[in-house]
């Protein structure tokens, strides 16, 4: 028979068990992995030690198990939010994120160059994110108790709640784990955070990336004004964790700058150059004889005599270089000598000044001094929406900005991903790059239709939810970008998003306990699956669904092959998809004349055909071509 596509999303558990048995096929027997066997064959001694170091909190192994468990939900496109939906290949994701990047598993595992979040930072206000939404926003909503059984809206803040680590670690943890998988190898992830959490996160991505995947604990300095709330200090400054997929493939752009031209005030006739003077002497308590006495040694001064490095104060000191270096400066003549007060002789290397294209390197200053501050994204906002606090402490679009351009190729198509995507900062920060420098980076953004308090200034400009604030802002960048455009690029910039939204799989799921209960819901079950379809799903739901659990991007090209048939060619053929009712011998010739690597359709367009169903198993086996049904 054929293959059936499973509606499940991938099992991250799993396919670490498949690599480790790949290299240790000893320790893994019938899918479970024997743990002594791994440790005998790892060399590691059975020890009865009860102490060891670990990080550990309540809740930790159910926030394991949630890893472990597949989401049956999908993603159904709304073509009209969204901007260019055909071309573009930015993605907004409405849906709460830990499903999401269950479903995004298969089909963007190592393909994100670079992760922004800026999570809940764990205040009182904090919403802190459940672990079961899969099948609908009410649902959802009716778990974290923002409404009650009759749909009308509650609140579930506590200070009491919004402070617990372990729930709000409980939180992280899946999310992180399942956002590595994403990544690139030489992707990098950055994640803001407050002085509530910084040191469990730390601990928790050593957990999750590996300490020698540890980059940089950033500290951005966020305002320069106010502080009056402050208890102690004003607090200026948040966090910004950064780590590597893997440190071994992790660079940063370099950023190059013309070195400096001052002080080269005297001038070498011979070579035609300026230069200036640097004493070839060094002391201190780091540069003394003893420190390095093979750069010890005496020079022959121009009277003949012998000159040592000196200290002032009497002491010996070293030369900067030893004697093969200093020998060749000697003999190309860039030693000056001069003396001092005292009449003592002193040598000094000319050090020329460079030519108009002699660059230095400029090396990433761990402090964020002047990038941007909050009430920079607070500006933006407003000049967006025409109003003030539109979003409580938006990022500035300067910081990811500047993040981006570290580690993001203007024009290799390389994905951010911001999985807590709040107002949109970083779908703006992506837009307006890629104007500067005629760039091709992506965007993914993620965000839960969180609901918006009743008196605030969105809610009274007509949203209803967060995601319906990030998506219009997102919508008026590329309003306003359009209208600066100065034409005179001949670089054609996406300027759009596909949107999608998080909901139940568009396919009946089996409930194989609720079947065998008795006879009659197993009838029941059955006169269901005639037809496995949900009720109100469209044919382009339904092949979003199967891209996305056949490994394909949301983005990848969609071309339909028949005008008159329900028959699409995902990716220039890689995947054929036909969604008939009904399918006859003619197509199923159409299909292997097409010669995908894949074909999918409607397990139902076979129904009371089985002999045919048979023979296209068999041809498209002979073809080479995967076949599967849904």
């Amino acid at each position: 028979m054929n293959e059936k596509l499973s509606l499940s999303s991938e099992n991250v558990i799993q396919n670490r068990i498949n690599e480790l048995k790949k290299i240790f096929p000893e320790v893994v027997s019938e899918g479970e992995v024997d743990i002594e066997k791994l440790k005998q064959f790892l060399g590691i001694e059975n020890t009865t030690l009860k102490e060891k170091y670990e990080f550990t909190w309540a809740g930790k192994s159910n926030a394991i198990k949630i890893i472990q468990t597949p989401s049956i939900g999908t993603l159904i496109p709304s073509i009209e939010e969204s901007i260019n939906f055909d071309s573009t290949h930015n993605l907004f994701i409405d849906g709460d994120n830990l499903e999401v990047l269950k479903l995004l598993q298969k089909s963007y595992y190592g393909k994100i160059k670079m992760i922004y979040i800026d999570p809940p930072y764990n205040t009182a206000n904090d919403f802190i994110y459940p672990d079961n939404y899969r099948e609908g926003l009410q649902d959802y909503l009716r778990y974290t108790g923002q409404i009650n059984d009759e749909g009308n809206v509650i609140s579930s803040n506590t200070e009491t709640k919004g402070r617990f680590h372990s729930k709000w670690l409980n939180m992280m943890y899946p999310r992180l784990f399942l956002a590595r998988n994403l990544l690139k190898e030489d992707g990098v992830i950055f994640v803001s955070i407050s002085n509530i959490e910084v040191s469990n996160l730390k601990l928790l991505m050593n957990e999750i990336f590996g300490e020698e995947n540890f980059v940089e604990c950033i500290i951005w300095r966020k305002k320069s004004g106010g502080g009056q709330q402050d208890k102690y200090f004003v607090t200026e400054h948040e966090y910004i964790l950064c780590y590597a997929k893997n440190i071994n493939h992790f660079n940063l752009i370099e950023k190059k700058a013309a070195k400096k031209t001052s002080g080269y005030n005297y001038f070498d006739e011979k070579k035609q150059k300026k230069y200036k003077r640097v004493k070839l002497a060094k002391w201190g308590s780091e540069a003394l004889k003893e420190d390095r006495p093979t750069m010890y040694f005496p020079l022959t001064n121009p009277d003949g005599g012998k000159t040592y490095p000196i200290a002032p104060d009497g002491r010996d000191g070293r030369w900067r270089y030893g004697r093969a270096r200093v020998n060749e400066l000697l003999k190309n003549d860039d030693i000056d000598w001069e003396k001092d007060k005292d009449g003592n002789w002193i040598p000094y290397e000319k050090e020329y000044e460079p030519d108009e294209n002699d660059m230095t390197v400029l090396k990433e200053r761990s402090i964020f001094y002047d990038i941007a501050e909050n009430t920079d994204g607070a500006n933006e906002l407003t000049e967006l929406f025409g109003v003030k606090d539109v979003f409580p402490n938006p990022k500035p679009s300067d910081l990811i900005k500047h993040l981006a351009l570290l580690v993001m190729e203007p024009h290799k198509e390389e994905i951010l991903l911001d999985f807590f995507a709040g107002s949109g900062t970083s779908a703006q920060a992506i837009l307006e790059l890629n104007k500067i420098d005629n760039g091709n980076r992506k965007f993914i953004c993620i965000q839960i239709p969180e609901k918006l308090p009743e008196g605030s200034t969105a809610k009274s400009l007509g949203y209803n939810t967060i995601d319906e604030v990030a998506k219009d802002r997102i919508r008026k960048v590329i309003e306003k970008l359009k209208l600066e455009n100065d034409n005179n690029s001949d670089v054609l910039l996406d300027q759009g998003f596909k949107v999608f939204k998080l909901t139940s799989s568009n396919f009946k799921i089996w409930d194989g306990e609720k079947a065998s209960q008795n006879p009659d819901e197993l009838a029941e079950q059955l006169r269901l699956f005639v037809n496995n379809i949900q009720e109100g799903r469209t044919k382009t739901d339904i092949l979003y669904e199967i891209m996305l659990k056949s490994g394909f991007m949301l983005t990848d090209k969609v071309e339909k092959i028949d005008q008159n048939k329900e028959l699409y060619s995902i990716k220039d053929g890689d995947l054929i998809v036909c969604l008939e009712d009904f399918i006859d011998k003619d197509l199923i010739t159409k299909i292997i004349e097409l010669h995908p690597k894949q074909f999918i359709c409607l397990d139902s367009a076979f129904h009371n055909q089985d002999q045919l169903k048979t023979n296209t198993v068999l041809e498209f086996k002979e073809a080479e071509i995967t076949f599967k049904t849904v």
